[in-house]
This record gives C-alpha cells, sequence and structure tokens, in this order.
C-alpha cells in the first residue's frame, strides 16, 4: 500500500494536531517562568515529530533512511511525554490536561510501532 504524501499518514495527523496543541498549552496555560524554560523544551520535541516524519517520508525509496528517521519520531515522542511529565509533576500543568495529552502520544507511540513495523516488512514502501 502506498501513499501519496505524509499528509495521507494517520501517525503524521495526530503528531501536527498535538504540536500544535503543545504549542498553544505551553503559551497560553503555562507559568509565564515556564513558557521560556520547560515550555521551549517541549515545543520543539513535539514538532519535531511531525517534521521528521515529513523528512523520513521524503527518503522513503530508501527503506533504511526512512526507517532511520521514524526511529527518530519515537524517540522525540518519548521525549515529549518526559516533558510534559516534568511539567506536570512541577506543577505547570494541570492533571486533565496533562492526561489528555500523555494518553495521546502513548497512542502515538504504539500507532509509530506498529507503523514502523511495517515498514520493516515492506507493506508502506
Amino acid at each position: 500500500m502506498g501513499y501519496k504524501s505524509y499528509k495521507d499518514l494517520e501517525i503524521y495527523k495526530l503528531a501536527h494536531k498535538l504540536a500544535v496543541e503543545i504549542h498553544h498549552m505551553t503559551m497560553e496555560e503555562l507559568p509565564k517562568f515556564e513558557r521560556y524554560e520547560e515550555g521551549v523544551q517541549v515545543r520543539k520535541s513535539s514538532k519535531s515529530v511531525p517534521t521528521n516524519i515529513v523528512e523520513g517520508f521524503g527518503r522513503r525509496r530508501y527503506k533504511d533512511a526512512f526507517i532511520r528517521f521514524l526511529i527518530i519520531v519515537h524517540a522525540s515522542c518519548n521525549e515529549t511525554i518526559e516533558h510534559l511529565e516534568i511539567l506536570y509533576d512541577t506543577g505547570s500543568l494541570k492533571k486533565d490536561r496533562f492526561d489528555y495529552l500523555l494518553n495521546e502520544y502513548n497512542l502515538l507511540g504504539r500507532k509509530l510501532n506498529r507503523f514502523i513495523s511495517s515498514v520493516k516488512e515492506g507493506h508502506l514502501i
């Protein structure tokens, strides 16, 4: 099954949506001092997820390169979760917002695992 655009990928759609949500959350909901400390870090890691999907998709003809980028994507997803946990544990992120974002990033991580497996098996190139 081939994809014409990275925008067709479910993992891209979810990653992009979450990066936009993280951006708004850090600018609107975090205490001011966190916007430029942990807020910057979580924005960078969350935006790394969709941008590396895009870059990896551009190299999809080279299976190993595509997989390498997808592994980077998964690592950035995990990094984002860690930043969210730090924000929550320091009291800067409210529980309901944390729970929602954690669930969404865990879902994205599972989808990434399945997608990586499918690429490795040669089903999605």
